[in-house]
């Protein structure tokens, strides 16, 4: 299927979202642990692509921003692992694109080993303050996961091979067809941004806090289900 194309084979889920968005974290989350949750494990796989908001913001996430989604959105869903920064300042990673780039690369594998990578990769900034920027933590998370080849993983970011990927998705990412980050697309043509969270602001990104109006955990069973249908 195209890198590109929005409407998945059956048994697939295309996910658009970035390591740095929190509400993605929490999509993610729950895709796992719903999937396995209803046995659907060797029925749904996960295609994970790039939503890379410092691209579409001309900028960095953040800090701020991302402190200030933590206590509240942690709250909404603790299992997914969570803790304010804890690492040196200095090692506050300053992008996600050598990250998002390994998930994308990790897909030549097969999507269970993106899948894994992204998870890890998740934790390992949201629960373990790691620097994610850096390739010797990326592949540190790849081998930890037990499912990725780490040493095709280092070649394939070697080569820059999924780069190319990357760069159209994020020119898809700048146009209407992907809302935000998580955004899920699904086989019976249907798609569900940031699913089952409504949520607003108060005060300024980095400055206020989010306001979560409503939470429907369940939504997800509904995704996965029509996705294995």
């Amino acid at each position: 299927m195209p890198e590109t194309s929005l409407t998945p084979e059956p048994g697939t889920v295309v996910v658009y979202s970035d390591i740095w968005c929190s509400f993605a974290h929490i999509a993610i989350h729950r895709l796992h642990a719903t999937r396995t949750r209803l046995g659907l494990e060797d029925k749904v796989s996960f295609d994970l692509r790039a939503f890379p908001l410092e691209m579409l913001n001309d900028a960095p996430s953040p800090r701020p921003g991302t402190d200030s989604e933590v206590a509240r959105m942690a709250s909404l869903e603790p299992a997914a692992g969570w803790q304010l920064w804890q690492a040196k300042d200095w090692l506050y990673p300053s992008t996600t694109l050598p990250a998002l780039e390994a998930v994308l690369a990790a897909k030549e594998q097969s999507l269970k080993a993106s899948e894994q990578l992204d998870l890890g990769l998740r934790r390992a900034f949201w629960a373990e303050s790691r620097t994610i920027t850096h390739r010797k933590v990326i592949l540190d998370v790849a081998k930890e996961t037990g499912a990725v080849d780490v040493d095709a993983l280092d070649e394939a970011l070697n080569d820059g091979r999924a780069r190319k990927a990357l760069s159209e998705q994020t020119a898809l990412a700048r146009t209407d067809a992907i809302v935000c980050s998580p955004h899920i697309f699904l086989p019976d043509g249907t798609s569900h941004a940031n699913p089952g969270i409504d949520v607003g602001w108060e005060g300024a990104y980095g400055i206020g806090w989010p306001v979560i109006k409503s939470d429907d955990p369940k939504v997800y069973e509904q995704l996965l289900e029509s996705a294995a249908a």
